[in-house]
């Protein structure tokens, strides 16, 4: 089984802050996943020209089976909420999502802890701390049918607060504590190698660096595997969109 996780930055190229959905659908099929997780999705959003980046990628790769969570409901601004999970299929959304070319046999989806406070956070070149408040965050798991077994993939999407990111992701872990049989968690976890092995107990399947695109000085997207699935190969690719770049492993 080849397995994929990508944060795909809307679909944006950062060179020229543009768009381009056919280039997206090329991406995605480039990278031959069997099961896909994707990051920063887009659904009926202005600025990726109204497409379900969801149903866009799913046709690109051959996935039958497909799941959009929204983590914000309506478009970037005064209109960006929370969301709950009650949205209409087509309304404007932002989250994550998890494809697979193999049956699924179940869904289940995670909300992780929210930071509510606005906390100071200084970021690289400046002086003085700016206050941001962080988005929601959620995960999706999916119980996949492969021709070699049954397999759990989580993919999310953690916050950047060091020491908030910490606590999602042990909530997470602690969500799919009742899963049985292999496990695969995956996604832009916003930590590095180790510490993600060292709050998870999973191993690496994948050690190469992701962020940034052009010159990556770090790994902070991940697949992490119980012990009774194996790499073969594992690689970091990068694409003509997002700042990071996708991480593929085969299982």
């Amino acid at each position: 089984m080849r397995l994929a996780t990508f944060n795909i930055l809307h679909g944006r190229n950062p060179d020229d802050d543009l768009v381009d959905v056919d280039v997206f659908a090329r991406a995605v099929a480039s990278l031959d996943a069997d099961v896909l997780a994707l990051q920063e999705v887009d659904r009926s959003q202005a600025r990726s020209h109204g497409a379900d980046l969801t149903a866009v990628a799913a046709e690109a790769m051959g996935a039958d089976e497909h799941r959009f969570v929204a983590a914000m409901s309506g478009s970037p601004g005064s209109a960006w909420v929370a969301a709950t999970g009650e949205e209409q299929p087509d309304s404007a959304a932002y989250g994550i999502a998890l494809l697979s070319r193999h049956p699924v046999a179940a869904w289940q989806v995670v909300r992780l802890p929210t930071l509510r406070a606005r906390i100071p956070m200084r970021f690289r070149g400046q002086v003085l701390p700016s206050w941001i408040r962080d988005e929601p965050r959620v995960a999706v798991a999916a119980t996949v049918e492969t021709p070699g077994g049954t397999v759990t993939v989580a993919c999310t999407h953690l916050t950047f607060v060091p020491w908030w990111n910490g606590r999602q992701l042990r909530a997470l872990t602690g969500a799919l504590e009742a899963t049985t049989g292999p496990l695969a968690l995956v996604g832009d976890l916003n930590m590095g190698l180790e510490r993600a092995v060292r709050i998870t107990r999973l191993t690496p399947a994948a050690r190469a660096l992701t962020f940034p695109v052009d010159e990556p000085r770090e790994q902070i997207d991940h697949i992490l595997t119980s012990p009774d699935l194996v790499a073969t190969s594992a690689r970091a690719v990068r694409l003509p969109l997002s700042d990071h770049r996708a991480l593929v492993a085969d299982l």
